[in-house]
């Protein structure tokens, strides 16, 4: 079952003369190099899936490359290679690409690899094979908006003091964005996505005389001089350390989801994700158990280890005034606008709480058990 279809895009992809003409003859490949590729698909046990990501309102980054993700800008025919230009005109003689427009962006660039567990058919029509009787509405709470690998390279990013390199403390602090993400592997059996749009991102432009909108440079938030040391947040070593980081227990709280969910949401939800960062990372269950030894309440236990873990009382306080804020915005009271500095200090706290949490879980010296680190942390 399924495997009609899964052919189907195969064929698409190789260009099968028998089917819809390629919008270019010379893109239709050589029987026997079809016929040679479709046996090689039908034998593969694992896929090779890149993940293009365009850092819109980027200003000019540093190339690097940092474990399976790399950072730089790409010409056009890097983007038309890596996008498999070719096959894309063979599967739709409609769809288009603008490469010279996108590659006016620096690019992150994400790879992986992964097993090839289920038969073509269920791969070219996944929801067929769904179990009968599925909660199609159940939510999953901890699902990010892009692919693990994704999110993962974007969270080594964001550990990066980027509201110190753009702006004022009481301005924006995002010196990038993504606002999607193209990804494409070397599976025949999946139908391909359309091409992205270099117009869905920041441009400045002008109008000709006959209303047309003219696109001529891409719309950059501006570093400051700090910004040069980007080389020395991200590397292969560093990575080597944020994976260790995600195997202790320290990140066994979702700690991950909401550092990037801050990053990725509109402004309220941005301040919220920012404060569920920290409590992730150093509340517990046991906290709203109080005991007669210890009357703190919930919050001033997250705020004496934050101010334990940052070497700085004055940071607890910060905490519990954004935690206020936090209440009051969720719990629905009469509130005014939350400043641009609450915004900033809200970025700035939970980014370097999370940078501490990194070194405690690469540290050997660290307790093993998260209640035992954060029991200590509180004391």
């Amino acid at each position: 079952m399924g495997l009609d279809p899964a052919l189907s895009h195969a064929l698409d992809s190789l260009g099968l003369p028998c089917r819809p003409s390629p919008a270019d003859p010379q893109l239709a490949l050589p029987s026997e190099i079809a016929a040679g590729r479709l046996h090689a698909a039908f034998k593969q046990s694992e896929v090779h899936r890149l993940y293009l990501c365009p850092l819109d309102r980027a200003d000019r980054l540093p190339e690097l490359t940092f474990g399976p993700n790399r950072i730089g800008r790409l010409t056009a025919a890097e983007l038309e290679k890596l996008l498999n230009w070719r096959r894309l005109r063979r599967v739709s003689a409609n769809w288009t690409l603008d490469a010279k427009l996108l590659s006016n962006f620096t690019w992150l660039v994400v790879e992986e690899t992964l097993p090839l567990d289920r038969a073509p058919g269920r791969r070219a029509i996944p929801f067929l094979f769904e179990p009968i009787g599925r909660d199609w509405e159940a939510i999953e709470p901890h699902r990010g908006r892009f692919d693990a690998a994704v999110e993962d390279a974007l969270f080594a990013m964001l550990l990066a003091p980027w509201e110190d390199w753009v702006g004022s403390p009481s301005g924006p602090w995002r010196a990038f964005e993504v606002p999607w993400v193209y990804a494409t592997d070397d599976d025949l059996f999946v139908r391909p996505m359309p091409p992205p749009s270099a117009e869905a991102l920041s441009w400045d432009y002008y109008l000709e005389d006959n209303g047309e909108e003219v696109f001529f440079d891409p719309y950059r938030a501006r570093l400051s001089d700090g910004g040069a040391d980007f080389l020395d947040w991200l590397s292969n070593p560093r990575w080597a350390e944020l994976v260790t980081a995600w195997r202790s227990e320290l990140f066994q709280t979702p700690v991950k989801h909401f550092f990037v969910k801050a990053f990725l949401e509109e402004p309220a939800d941005e301040f919220l994700a920012h404060i569920t960062t920290i409590e992730a990372a150093l509340g517990l269950k046991s906290d709203y158990e109080r005991s007669r030894d210890d009357r703190r309440g919930a919050t001033e236990l997250v705020a004496a280890r934050l101010s334990r873990l940052l070497g700085a009382p004055i940071q607890g306080k910060v905490y519990r005034e954004l935690f206020n804020l936090r209440c009051t915005l969720l719990h629905g009271r009469k509130m005014g606008a939350i400043r641009g500095d609450s915004r900033f200090l809200a970025r700035q706290l939970a980014r370097k709480v999370v940078n501490e949490l990194v070194k405690a879980a690469c540290d050997p010296s660290c307790p093993q058990s998260r209640d035992e680190y954060l029991a200590k942390l509180a004391s």
